[in-house]
């Protein structure tokens, strides 16, 4: 009996669709071709009589299964300690609380917070903070490439940094707290992103200046989709460091901050 050769099967999660058309004899390929290239949406991708194609639907799948994996993973521990990151955790205890608790992703127990003051930089111009947020693979994907343009862009210009933390289970609001506990100037928290079909890599910028649980909403600057395919990683540090010297010198944040 004559045995039937096995072939490789490819992942569909590797192949590139930035200019992959799949509608059958489309009217126009190349303008097809160049609206791809300008969005992660799911554009020129035809159908099966009214429903997907197979390749389509299988690429859907497996990035929502990237997505899930980008919520429920965790920042490993060894990257954090690489970087020499001081860690904390909030009052979530595991994921699943994170998820469906995000009251408690914002606070943090008096005894951590004492642990702060007791062992990080008090008072300083820049707290740099990160937390693993919804997305740990931004974390993993962008912080080699982020942290080091910050803090040497940040020690360029003079600024007394304070001790970088690392923040589990954490939430925007989290930098609030912290920033209160030391009394930093200017707060910058990096935070993954809640994942969408596009990417999982995806992370943000909250910056403040004198941050505080009192400080409204609007009194934080945000830079978001920092990742290889939005702003890529090196380019927000230089941002950000732009920003916080901004903040410095004008002692204000937010909509108050004239860009």
């Amino acid at each position: 009996m004559r045995r039937m050769k096995q072939e490789e099967i490819q992942d569909i999660a590797a192949i590139d669709y930035t200019d992959r058309v799949t509608i059958d004899q489309p009217y126009d390929y190349e303008i097809c071709r160049r609206l791809k290239k300008t969005t992660n949406s799911r554009i020129c991708i035809g159908r099966a009589a009214d429903r997907f194609k197979t390749e389509t639907l299988l690429r859907f799948r497996a990035d929502h299964a990237v997505a899930v994996d980008s919520v429920w993973s965790d920042v490993d521990e060894a990257l954090i300690d690489e970087l020499g990151f001081f860690k904390v955790q909030t009052l979530v205890r595991d994921k699943e609380e994170y998820i469906t608790r995000p009251d408690l992703g914002r606070l943090f127990s008096e005894e951590t917070l004492q642990r702060v003051k007791n062992s990080c930089v008090a008072a300083p111009e820049v707290q740099i903070l990160v937390a693993d947020g919804l997305s740990s693979h931004a974390i993993t994907a962008n912080i080699r490439d982020i942290y080091p343009v910050i803090v040497d862009g940040l020690t360029a210009e003079g600024y007394r940094l304070g001790t970088p933390i690392f923040i589990k289970y954490g939430r925007v609001a989290t930098m609030d707290k912290i920033s209160q506990a030391l009394t930093a100037k200017v707060t910058i928290l990096l935070i993954g992103e809640r994942p969408g079909l596009a990417t999982g890599e995806s992370m943000s910028s909250y910056m403040a200046y004198e941050s505080s649980p009192l400080k409204p909403e609007h009194q934080r600057n945000v830079i978001s989709n920092i990742y290889k395919k939005g702003t890529p990683p090196v380019e927000a540090g230089a941002q950000i460091v732009q920003l916080a010297c901004l903040m410095m010198k004008e002692k204000k944040s937010g909509i108050e901050l004239k860009l």
